[in-house]
């Protein structure tokens, strides 16, 4: 058994690959446009093209995709064979038999594997490197892959303290089992309907629309989201200042960031200094 079988398996990981799997059978254009929309937004450009694009924990492949059409050379990797699998397939529907389009197994905290990569103009790893297991060194080796004067785009969750700790032990409690991912699940999509609808309603919205238009958050599914959410094992988190100082120490300055309040992503949108 794989070393990710194994700890799906003994429930200390959670299978981000299959529920991404699902996800494809939702992806459209119009959600594809959407995280094209989302890198052109964050990386404040129009194109890609003459750019390589490393995309370190490749998921469904969306964004990869996304950056491959907007004309980057992407390299994608993922530690869950799933994933690897979720890219291939997007890679076959979109760009068969391109060359501009590299897709392996990988580990971002295999040093030796991520020194093998190279250097990129851009390094992208949304809502990843959280998920490792070891949130610092997956910086850390993250960091190596950019160029000199290239870019970093990360999403690292928000700490709130307290609460993240909660939201850890919930986890922890989707993975260990299929009774605890049973009551997870039952417990908490309603409460998140229900808690959505109240808010909506408090603040004169139509509640229909948190879920018809949320496809124009980055061209993702509400549910799959949840589901990730929920399962989203192991799991770390940071104050934005620490990220920052932490990349100010490696040689970067912040371009960028869009932070919450809540106990979702902070975007950071580094630069690596020129020596």
């Amino acid at each position: 058994m794989k070393e990710h079988s194994r700890e799906v398996f003994e429930g200390k990981r959670f299978g981000f690959g299959k529920n991404w799997n699902r996800f494809l059978s939702v992806l459209n254009e119009e959600r594809i446009s959407e995280a094209e929309k989302s890198l052109k937004e964050m990386l404040e450009c129009e194109n890609l093209r003459g750019k390589l694009f490393l995309d370190i924990g490749s998921g469904s492949g969306l964004f990869s995709l996304a950056a491959r059409r907007l004309g980057a050379r992407v390299f994608s990797f993922d530690y869950d064979p799933w994933s690897v699998r979720c890219t291939a397939e997007l890679k076959q529907r979109y760009f068969p038999d391109d060359r501009g389009w590299d897709i392996t197994e990988g580990s971002v905290l295999d040093s030796d594997f991520m020194k093998s990569l190279g250097k990129f103009d851009i390094v992208y790893s949304w809502g990843v490197l959280h998920h490792t297991g070891d949130l610092w060194k997956a910086c850390s080796l993250s960091q190596l892959s950019v160029k000199t004067g290239g870019s970093l785009f990360l999403a690292i969750y928000n700490n709130q303290g307290l609460l993240s700790g909660f939201w850890e032990k919930v986890k922890k409690t989707y993975c260990s089992c299929l009774a605890g991912k049973t009551v997870t699940v039952m417990v908490f999509i309603p409460c998140f309907v229900v808690s959505g609808f109240l808010k909506d309603v408090l603040c004169l919205k139509n509640p229909l629309k948190r879920y018809t238009q949320y496809k124009k958050s980055r061209g993702m599914s509400v549910y799959h989201d949840w589901i990730d959410w929920l399962g989203g094992y192991p799991f770390e988190s940071a104050k934005p200042r620490d990220i920052i100082d932490f990349f100010k120490k490696q040689g970067f300055y912040l371009i960028k960031l869009k932070s919450t309040n809540g106990f979702g992503n902070n975007q950071f949108v580094f630069k690596k200094n020129q020596k």
